[in-house]
Parts: structure tokens; sequence; C-alpha cells
């Protein structure tokens, strides 16, 4: 369990299930078109499978003084190799949103991405229109690296998404599958 000062992150887990799909349907016009996140137990143990072979982490973002879940993070399509990268899914739930828990959560994923897990790179895809996803991975360093048209099916059509993207800080150490030449 990682911590900091304001936020802990936990893995997602099955026990998990009801109090994440409440925040779920109680954040639905947060997450507005660009999401969408199991909000049933059925949809969510079906999530949940994505999380059994290693390539995606699911966390939780929880409040150090309350407990209360502020929101969630995976580190998606993790691939090792020579591009030790994967992709960032983050949502912050709608009873603390604005407090910024999620950027402070957000922070503590890439670093332990960076650290623990040894990726070198992070990828988050973002609709042009979701300005506060958009703050958030500008406030977290994350540099823009272009749009890809029609990238990803979300709310019944193909969304248009930017790419912003963050490397690992200098010195890092590699994870033993990346080549030596």
């Amino acid at each position: 369990m990682t911590t900091t000062p304001r936020v802990e992150l936990h893995p997602l887990t099955l026990a998990d299930q009801d109090e994440f799909c409440a925040l779920v349907r109680a954040s639905a016009p947060l997450h507005g078109p660009w999401m969408r996140l199991p909000a049933t137990g059925e949809e969510f143990r079906l999530w949940m499978r994505r999380f059994d072979d290693g390539t995606n982490k699911g966390l939780l973002i929880r409040v150090r003084e309350t407990g209360e879940l502020a929101g969630t993070v995976n580190i998606n399509s993790i691939i090792r190799g020579r591009y030790q990268g994967a992709s960032l899914g983050y949502a912050g739930f709608a009873p603390s949103a604005g407090r910024g828990y999620m950027t402070e959560g957000v922070a503590a994923v890439m670093h332990h991405a960076f650290t623990e897990l040894r990726l070198h790179r992070l990828e988050a895809s973002i609709q042009p229109s979701n300005t506060a996803s958009r703050a958030l991975v500008k406030r977290l360093g994350f540099r823009f690296e272009g749009v890809s048209p029609a990238y990803l099916y979300i709310d019944g059509a193909w969304r248009d998404h930017e790419r912003w993207a963050a490397s690992a800080p200098e010195p890092w150490t590699p994870d033993p599958t990346l080549p030596e030449v």
C-alpha cells in the first residue's frame, strides 16, 4: 500500500464491489460521456477479470483521514520488452471531487508504476472536451503528443482522443525484461 499525506492506494478487489458500484452510479453526471465504469455487481465481477493475468492493475484512492473512496486508477495494457509502458485510466468519484485527491492519488500511482513496477512510460488518452482530465495530467507533468481520431468507442460512438504521456524520472531502474542491446 502506498500512502501520501492525504491519500492511500489500495488494490481493487471483489470485496470493493458494492461501494465502487454505488459511487459509479452517484458519479454518472461527473463521468458524463467520457467513460463507462461498472455500475452493477454483475458488470463489476466481469470487469474484474481484466486484472487476472497481470497486464492490468486496478487501484483505489482512499482518503487517509476518513477511508472515503475518492477514485480509481487503472494501469492498463502493461507491455514489457523494449516498450516498458502502459496506459493509465482514472476516475474520481463525485462525493470527493474538486479536493485534489485525484491529483495526489494519480501522482502516487505514477510513482508506483515508475519505481515498483519499473515502467518507463505512462500514457493517458483523453477526449478533448474533458477539461478536468486534461488539467489533471498537465498538473502532473504529462506532455501532449497528438490527437488520435476515432480512437476509442465510448458512449455509442468512436471518439477522438488526445494522447498525453509521462516518462519515468532519471535515474530509472529498468525491469529485467528490458533487453540490454
